[in-house]
């Protein structure tokens, strides 16, 4: 099978550059000075252990030439910008007739829940994965991967459940690639277990190393209290332990630890979005839909949205502001 990577940012450049030194064959999609850095000098991806760097087809969207038939899309962009992803590519021509949203199977390895559904408006064939991978993405041309012993395990199904033949070829490749990559039945049950983890993300984007861990446990706890709510199943805190074990923890690279997580990094990129409206929000309207109250998310999500749109730094949320926005425990 040949890969598609759209978003060749932390996460799909990880699986990217992995895939493609396994032998794999393998595209990247990105924009900007991240393309112009892989067109002109190939995407280096840094590890605990070593640093490789990939050399090959890098694209900034569909081109006219048909897409072959054993294409698989690797959909890793943020969940803002799923949307305009999925809307340039659903169209694009499949080598023997129709499209991409009608023939190709779409991998979405996205934080978040809400881009499933999204996707199969346009897609016919959704693969949602959940991505515990720790990577990192601030500079053009360079992704640092600091999961060890494994980069990343990767769980793979179909939407809404179930599994299939292109599953396990997926996880095959991956597992090729250095990945734990398990076919699931039941994989958005482990996405909303994502989802209760991520909700974290802001806070520690809004304030840095020295974050309320209060906080944390209050949007978490939020989170429980809506998806018990909405009857919607997700693992215990002990199951997804097990799960992961010792395989995917973090080291250093080059003598550096993990900056942050995925809003972190949006926020320290000066992106002018993140994706809290798809984490902390997706608990904010689950909750408003079913009469759960969640002030703690709203006011997280507030908070980021604010950082965001001035394009303030990462961590530099005022702490005294807090109290404005969510009640502390006494």
């Amino acid at each position: 099978m040949r890969y598609l990577i759209i978003g060749a940012g932390a996460v799909g450049g990880t699986i990217g550059v992995l895939l493609g030194e396994a032998g794999r064959d393998v595209t990247l999609v990105a924009r900007g000075p991240h393309l112009e850095a892989i067109r002109r000098d190939g995407l280096t991806l840094r590890t605990p252990d070593r640093a490789v760097t990939w050399q090959g087809p890098a694209v900034d969207g569909p081109g006219r030439a048909p897409l072959p038939a054993d294409t698989v899309l690797v959909l890793t962009v943020k969940s803002q910008h799923t949307w305009a992803a999925l809307d340039a590519w659903a169209d694009a021509p499949v080598a023997g007739g129709g499209t991409a949203g009608q023939r190709l199977p779409l991998f979405t390895a996205q934080n978040g829940v809400a881009n499933e559904p999204t996707a199969l408006r346009l897609f016919a064939h959704v693969h949602p994965v959940c991505v515990w991978l720790p990577a990192t993405h601030l500079d053009p041309g360079v992704v640092i991967a600091s999961g060890h012993p494994y980069p990343g395990m990767l769980h793979l199904g179909r939407y809404p459940a179930g599994a299939d033949e292109v599953d396990a070829a997926v996880s095959a490749d991956l597992t090729a690639a250095g990945f734990v990559a398990p076919v699931r039945d039941d994989v958005m049950r482990w996405k909303y277990g994502k989802l209760l983890n991520n909700l974290g993300n802001g806070v520690q984007a809004l304030f840095g190393a020295d974050y309320p861990r209060w906080l944390v446990e209050r949007v978490r706890a939020e989170g429980v209290a809506v998806l018990a709510a909405a009857g919607i199943p997700h693992p215990s805190d002990d199951e997804e332990r097990a799960e992961r074990g010792d395989r995917v923890g973090t080291r250093p690279v080059d003598g550096q630890p993990r900056s942050g997580s995925s809003t972190w990094q949006s926020l320290a990129r000066a992106a002018g979005s993140t994706e809290a409206d798809h984490l902390n929000g997706e608990i904010v309207q689950l909750g408003r839909r079913l009469g759960v109250p969640t002030p703690a998310n709203a006011a997280v999500q507030v908070a980021v949205r604010r950082l965001a749109r001035e394009r303030l730094p990462a961590g530099t949320f005022p702490p005294a502001e807090l109290d404005h926005l969510v009640e502390r425990p006494d």
